[in-house]
């Protein structure tokens, strides 16, 4: 199906095309563009409501700076889509997130105005400021424009950043996009701060009061503009307690605003591009904004997949027999079971309870459960700190975002010896959200490790035994349970829990030849590769190995004494993984076999599905199975 753009839409190509543009064509360029994104991504899919809440924003920063050339730098690029569309890209705009389509996110290689490459949060006001700093040094007259959300604010990273910029001496804009939500509602005393600034009627409309009654004064010698500034102050500190915390980093503040009313956006960014230095614009905005149903439920609307625009209804695939049940939901459900049996665990998140399924143990146990924003250094020490006292703490990251705790994780975990439970969810290549959230190094960068213990589940009843296994008194050691976005095999997931001895892994099946060593989920890929290699007369062994570390050598002895032709299958880079053990333990023990090793390769994997993805990278069930073909026509020399 053809979706058209609307009439003024499709005439901008270009944000100059926006520059061409009346105030008041402005008002209906921005419902043109809010309908164009909600008929897309109603078809197509994506993330939804966090671009729908800035489209006023959008294109209002496009009429006032003059981009590519003045730099916007969005956080996470979620709320980027209305950029896009602007910026040459609207006709492929249907493509975003498909296969060798447009990126999910803003990335440089794509476009000249996509100015830095997101994808995880927090990070806009860094590389803003960078960018700031390089104009002053060449001397430029470029404007650096960094826009972040109250969620990304909570991170570390956005503060050492604002502390920084506030003595850079840079002109730049941080434009703080405040409409209390991430993907799930924010948390903390960072949200309350700015709940306080946005409802202190005694302050807002004191603040226009005055700046009303300066606009009639006249402006000279005895009313400079630090006067001004000096005043509006004074008006802060004496009617809001709660409005000195950027002021104090030195960034000036102005707002808060409606972000929803283009005029008033317009206008002041006018204003505030004549100003030097650093700045800081709080606007308010409402997340789905235009669609009633995605306002109302932010968090379901986030990212809802195809959908009736009209009448709501998310589409949902539906079979005539039980499917099994996403990983997450293994966990989420497997850790009230646990907790229920063992007063001591406790569950922890950054600013993902519904992706990680934890928010079920936080409904029903709330004093044991816990959302931290979007912190994932606060999460990894802090669950660090909750060990130490006994507790048997469930930190549940994605695997992509655990990468911005190492750390945390090297030097209050594993240093400690602290038997913290680290849950990566995502694992693996996951598909539409591309490279920046692909999970692809947590075996590599864990296994350095010392005092890692490093697993990974086959199936739904593997991922539920190896938590019971972690949460036991006798386990000592930090603990990673990693699994992959989306569904399972086993339709009856919830069976008996059992204890797996740590580092012990299984023999699924015996063999002729070859040996193919799997570990975690794409082990079932090498099943149907089997399966199907059976019928040819092609009869590979295979071992389930479960951990990575410590790897089971026991049955590795086994493998290279009756095999001389190896197969090991990862949903991890191939450089350092699971593989590179197994290559590691036969160097060390003198063995001699002819090794392939199949996972990620070392190159950027690009946004699609997750099935698209794994064809493309060979391991795949059709993959492992031609890889092992290829292998067993050829002669092993062990001399």
């Amino acid at each position: 199906m053809e979706i058209k753009p609307g009439p003024l839409l499709n005439q901008i190509n270009s944000p100059t095309d926006v520059k061409k543009l009346t105030r008041e064509q402005l008002h209906l360029l921005c419902e043109e563009l809010r309908q164009y994104i909600i008929d897309v991504v109603s078809v197509h899919g994506g993330h939804f409501g966090a671009s729908l809440g800035v489209v006023e924003l959008t294109v209002a920063l496009h009429y006032i700076y003059n981009t590519p050339y003045d730099q916007l730098v969005w956080d996470v690029g979620h709320q980027a889509y209305g950029h896009k569309i602007l910026t040459g890209r609207r006709d492929n705009f249907p493509t975003n997130r498909k296969y060798e389509g447009l990126s999910g996110f803003p990335k440089r290689s794509e476009s000249e105005y996509d100015t830095f490459g997101v994808g995880h949060s927090s990070t806009s006001i860094s590389a803003a400021l960078g960018m700031a700093m390089a104009a002053k040094y060449k001397g430029e007259d470029r404007k650096s424009v960094a826009i972040i959300g109250d969620g990304s604010l909570t991170a570390g990273l956005a503060f050492e950043a604002m502390n920084h910029a506030g003595v850079a001496d840079t002109d730049m804009l941080i434009i703080l996009n405040d409409n209390c939500m991430s993907i799930d509602p924010n948390v903390g005393a960072l949200k309350e701060y700015l709940t306080d600034i946005t409802t202190s009627p005694t302050y807002n409309k004191f603040k226009d009061d005055i700046w009303k009654a300066l606009g009639k004064l006249p402006v000279g010698k005895n009313f400079s503009r630090e006067m001004a500034s000096k005043l509006e102050h004074s008006i802060k500190g004496f009617v809001s307690k709660s409005s000195n915390l950027f002021e104090a980093l030195k960034l000036r503040y102005f707002g808060p605003i409606d972000g929803h009313n283009i005029t008033k956006l317009v206008d002041t960014l006018q204003d505030l591009k004549n100003i030097p230095g650093p700045k800081l614009l709080h606007i308010i905005t409402v997340k789905g904004k235009g669609y009633a149903l995605a306002e109302k439920d932010q968090t379901k609307w986030h990212a809802p997949g195809l959908f009736d625009k009209v009448t709501g209804e998310i589409h949902k695939k539906k079979y005539d027999i039980p499917q099994p049940p996403k990983y997450q939901d293994v966990f989420g459900n497997t850790i009230i079971e646990l907790a229920e049996q063992n007063p001591a665990i406790m569950g922890i998140t950054p600013a993902m309870p519904s992706g990680s399924s934890l928010k079920l143990m936080m409904e029903k146990m709330p004093d044991r459960a816990f959302d931290v924003g979007i912190c994932e250094q606060h999460a990894v020490t802090l669950s660090a700190g909750l060990a130490t006292q006994g507790m048997r703490v469930f930190c549940n990251i994605y695997s992509s975002f655990m990468q911005r705790a190492y750390d945390q994780v090297v030097h209050d975990v594993a240093i400690q010896k602290l038997p913290v439970v680290f849950c990566l969810d995502r694992a693996g290549l996951v598909g539409e959200d591309g490279p920046t959230h692909h999970g692809c190094y947590d075996i590599a960068y864990f296994r350095c490790i010392p005092n890692m213990i490093i697993s990974a589940p086959m199936n739904e009843s593997e991922l539920r035994n190896l938590m019971y296994t972690a949460q036991l008194e006798s386990t000592k050691l930090p603990f990673v349970i990693r699994y992959p976005r989306g569904e399972g095999v086993m339709p009856e997931w919830k069976t008996p829990l059992k204890e797996i001895e740590i580092g012990k892994g299984r023999k699924l099946k015996d063999g002729k030849e070859i040996a193919i060593l799997s570990f975690g989920h794409p082990g079932n890929f090498a099943a149907a590769a089997i399966r199907e290699l059976r019928a040819e007369g092609i009869e590979p062994a295979h071992y389930d190995m479960r951990f990575a570390k410590p790897i089971d050598e026991e049955l590795l002895h086994e493998v290279f004494a009756k095999y001389k032709k190896i197969v090991t299958v990862e949903d991890g880079t191939v450089v350092g993984g699971f593989g590179s053990a197994v290559l590691e333990f036969m160097a060390s023990n003198g063995y001699k076999a002819d090794v392939k090793i199949m996972g990620i390769p070392d190159r950027i994997v690009e946004h699609g599905t997750p099935k698209q993805l794994y064809n493309e990278v060979e391991m795949d069930a059709a993959g492992i199975a031609t890889a092992i073909r290829a292998i067993a026509r050829t002669t092993v020399s062990v001399a």
